[in-house]
């Protein structure tokens, strides 16, 4: 007990600053649960043992999984309560699992962690009743990826930043043509795509409503690009909900929305030119959603001092550089994002541009507690909008009334 309370104090004692401060008294294994494919492992394992370097008593043990498997297992883990020491968290899972990790405020407090740093949208994001409970490593709006050569085969002028959904649909008819699609719909789309139009789809007590005016005609726009228009391939199932990067690659879409973090997937699997533009806005001014994600502390951890530690360097600016550099993250330092664009996105046109007024345009990204079960019955139910067995607004209605 007498060794335990003089550990405890040595602990509260030094600096939580990261770089340069003292590592604890004994050393410790943390475990790390993080999501990738098997090609990330090598750069999660990196920023793992930069946290040795720093702190050569703390050892980070990496437990990657599949993005799906991850938050599969990751109830499972709580419920067990084998859930590891750092929990890697998506800002969109914040409201279902922000109960399982350790509110940061007070670490932050006695640490050189400056929450100005960070872009402020995501850290809103990995926030709940005002109190954080995760540091990010990277941010990014949802965005349109568009192939160069396609656009300029077919004569048109890249996007502007502030093109409209009818730019949009116009172009896309343009390259919808000799077996290609002009644009690939994916389930999230019908999330973003909407927003990004003035739509809204909670009420003002933060509950969902899908079958206001607005976001039922919004998210018919969408759907008709699909199932009138003939612009797009359908995506038939959940597990399909994503196909478009895949086709994009392909070169069988010419447009599709995804995200900075998918960049350097992206640029492996084409042979052509990739642009970035933003989503397409309405009559009003354009605003957009980021979402990221970041690492925190579980609640039942018996290491968490050194577990902030191992946090500070994670998401530090040595590591932001590397996951930037990669192309794996556009880092949520702000400072640190140069990375990203004179790295990874080098080659990719209108990065920078595009990236700096679409975080100028943002909106708060409105979630509550039953997000994942819509998230899910969007996927479950859009393709049936997509297929003109039912319209929109029934479609909307059916996932309304399983959101009670």
């Amino acid at each position: 007990m007498k060794r335990s309370l003089i550990f405890a104090a040595a602990l509260a004692a030094s600096s939580l600053s990261g770089i340069g401060a003292q590592a604890q008294d004994a050393p410790v294994t943390l475990t790390w649960q993080m999501w990738g494919a098997p090609n990330d492992a090598e750069l999660w394992q990196q920023l793992a043992d930069l946290v040795t370097q720093q702190y050569p008593d703390i050892k980070v043990k990496l437990q990657l999984s599949g993005w799906t498997d991850y938050w599969t297992r990751l109830p499972v883990l709580v419920a067990s309560g084998e859930v590891a020491d750092i929990v890697s968290m998506q800002s969109m899972r914040i409201p279902n699992f922000y109960s399982i990790l350790t509110p940061l405020d007070d670490y932050v407090k006695k640490s050189d962690v400056k929450i100005a740093d960070f872009e402020t949208s995501i850290m809103a994001g990995l926030s709940r009743d005002g109190k954080l409970y995760a540091l990010p490593y990277d941010v990014g709006p949802w965005m349109v990826f568009y192939n160069r050569d396609k656009f300029t085969a077919a004569r048109l002028k890249e996007p502007a930043k502030d093109w409209t959904f009818d730019d949009f649909k116009a172009d896309a008819k343009a390259l919808t043509k000799d077996g290609t699609y002009g644009y690939g719909t994916q389930a999230f789309d019908f999330i973003a795509g909407p927003v990004a139009l003035g739509a809204d789809y909670f009420n003002a007590d933060n509950e969902f409503d899908l079958t206001n005016a607005g976001f039922v005609d919004a998210f018919s726009k969408y759907a008709d690009l699909t199932s009138k228009d003939k612009l797009s391939p359908v995506f038939a199932s959940a597990a399909d909900a994503s196909a478009a990067s895949g086709r994009f690659a392909s070169g069988n879409v010419a447009m599709y929305i995804d995200g900075p973090w998918s960049l350097i997937t992206g640029q492996a699997n084409v042979n052509f030119k990739i642009g970035i533009a933003p989503l397409p806005r309405g009559t009003g001014p354009s605003r957009f959603l980021t979402a990221g994600s970041g690492w925190g502390i579980s609640a039942t951890s018996q290491h968490k001092d050194a577990a902030f530690k191992a946090l500070q360097v994670l998401t530090g600016p040595k590591a932001a550089e590397i996951l930037g550099a990669a192309g794996r993250a556009l880092p949520a330092r702000l400072a640190q994002q140069t990375s990203w664009y004179d790295g990874a996105a080098k080659n990719v046109a209108g990065t920078r541009d595009t990236l700096e007024y679409m975080f100028a345009h943002t909106t708060p990204f409105r979630i509550n507690e039953k997000w994942n079960q819509f998230e899910n019955l969007v996927m479950q139910y859009v393709p049936l909008a997509l297929t003109g067995d039912s319209k929109p607004a029934g479609v909307l209605s059916d996932i309304q009334s399983q959101l009670p």
